[in-house]
């Protein structure tokens, strides 16, 4: 390995959009929440496909690592460079190539947010709906799998990427997929890509599906005395059949959190916050099967949004939640770090997990307010830390331990939507056995070298 003289052949290429400068490292090599900076040796900012593949082929001709950098939201450490090597900065390319309104699909470059693009979409009546909380850029979303709160009614990034431009360990750029919804013509290499972490390829470009904007929305919080409560709402709720655009969970903690961060006035109770998309008479139906559910299951303080400015301010409350979180722990000498983990349960089983995840946080001594997308079982613990305490971090890391192992036990997975990264790369072996073998092989098929993101998904070494 010779990353020296790596970057000294890609500054030859990209001049002055090849830095090193310790601002640009510093940026790139720190985490959301609790991972130890890692930064890169130098960060490169691409302007279209045939520079990354250049990149790329530099960098493999040095045995140079590559990691791939979006909006840097991510939770799991998918950006850190344990390595070194290069970062490639996709900023710089972030434009929507290509609308086909006819056909409800879009190709862009992976740099663009999901804000900017359904920004740009507005026009048009058509919106991209995989929203994950955070404003995150589609290549990453499409890399780590994302998904969000409108996964229960639109699907995740796996649903909705219909074809792909890759950039691959040797430099060689392929297309993936096509513009047809469906096909059955040979392996699946964009399901392959999606979720990869940026381990088996660099995406460059994705064609995506659109919805139609629904002619209604209704949205509504609701207040319930106990967790079992909410959950066994959610349950129902999915049981009936009723199509749920979002249904989010908050625990008492979090509603808490976001009165105080938000300046808002909820009840300080577990809450489940709910959308409904699709015509004027369906929506009202869908309001009032859900209503009745939720008294019938203890449902109180109702609050309907119909307004596009009033649901904005109503999922406030969900979107400013991780911030309101890191927030509600002052009195530390240095802000409060957050390990922030998540797993994802059959429906049949996600009461006794929430339950039982519950009462490991009211045994432990770590605050840790728990949310989630629970329409599909999909929940996160959100495990507040002082960052000088190394006893709370370890106590905080058991805790995390136990909702995977508990997740595995109940036939589930140890992340639905996060990603692997670092966070959860000690589980994959429990939870894909032999598959997880098969998954080294494909890496080492495709990267003998061992430099898209080493130290992902799989351990080669």
């Amino acid at each position: 390995m010779s990353i020296n003289a790596a970057i000294d052949a890609l500054a030859t290429v990209l001049g002055d959009r090849l830095s090193q400068s310790k601002s640009d490292l510093a940026a790139h090599g720190q985490s959301e929440t609790h991972f130890d900076p890692t930064p890169p040796d130098a960060v490169a900012y691409p302007r279209n496909t045939d520079e990354v593949s250049q990149i790329v082929t530099l960098c493999a001709q040095h045995h140079c690592p590559v990691v791939g950098y979006g909006a840097g939201t991510s939770l799991e450490g998918h950006t850190l460079a344990t390595s070194g090597g290069i970062t490639i900065d996709f900023r710089n390319m972030s434009q929507v190539l290509e609308v086909q309104s006819g056909d409800m699909t879009v190709r862009v470059q992976p740099g663009i947010t999901r804000e900017a693009l359904n920004e740009d979409l507005r026009a048009t009546g058509l919106f991209f709906p995989v929203d994950p909380g955070a404003n995150a850029s589609l290549g990453g979303m499409a890399a780590t799998r994302a998904s969000g709160t409108t996964a229960v009614r639109y699907g995740t990034m796996r649903d909705n990427v219909m074809a792909l431009e890759v950039v691959l360990a040797d430099g060689r750029i392929i297309r993936t997929g096509s513009g047809a919804r469906k096909s059955s013509a040979g392996y699946d290499l964009t399901a392959l890509m999606v979720g990869s972490e940026g381990t088996l390829g660099l995406i460059t470009e994705l064609t995506l599906k659109l919805q139609g904007q629904p002619e209604a929305i209704a949205a509504a919080t609701c207040a319930f005395d106990t967790i079992d409560a909410a959950v066994q709402a959610v349950t129902a709720t999915i049981a009936m059949g009723i199509p749920m655009a979002r249904i989010e969970f908050l625990d008492a903690a979090s509603v808490a959190a976001v009165n105080a961060y938000s300046k808002a006035d909820f009840p300080v109770t577990p809450h489940l916050m709910v959308e409904f998309h699709g015509s004027d008479a369906g929506v009202a139906e869908q309001v009032e099967r859900f209503g009745d559910i939720a008294l019938d299951c203890g449902g109180s303080a109702f609050l309907w949004a119909t307004k596009p400015e009033d649901r904005t301010r109503l999922w406030q409350m969900r979107h400013h939640a991780y911030w309101a979180i890191l927030a509600s722990r002052p009195g530390l000498n240095v802000a409060a770090t957050a390990i922030v983990t998540d797993v994802c349960v059959p429906i049949s089983r996600l009461a006794q997990a929430v339950s039982e995840t519950q009462a490991d946080i009211d045994a432990s001594t770590i605050p840790a307010p728990i949310l989630g997308h629970v329409g599909d079982g999909n929940f996160h613990a959100i495990l507040l830390i002082d960052p000088e305490n190394a006893d709370e971090k370890h106590a905080a890391l058991d805790l995390s331990a136990r909702m995977a192992k508990r997740a595995l036990a109940l036939g589930g997975t140890v992340t639905g939507e996060h990603g692997v990264g670092l966070g959860k790369l000690d589980y994959m072996a429990a939870e894909h056995g032999a598959s997880w073998d098969v998954m080294a092989q494909i890496k080492r098929a495709m990267d003998p070298l061992n430099i898209l993101n080493p130290g992902k998904v799989v351990r080669l070494n």
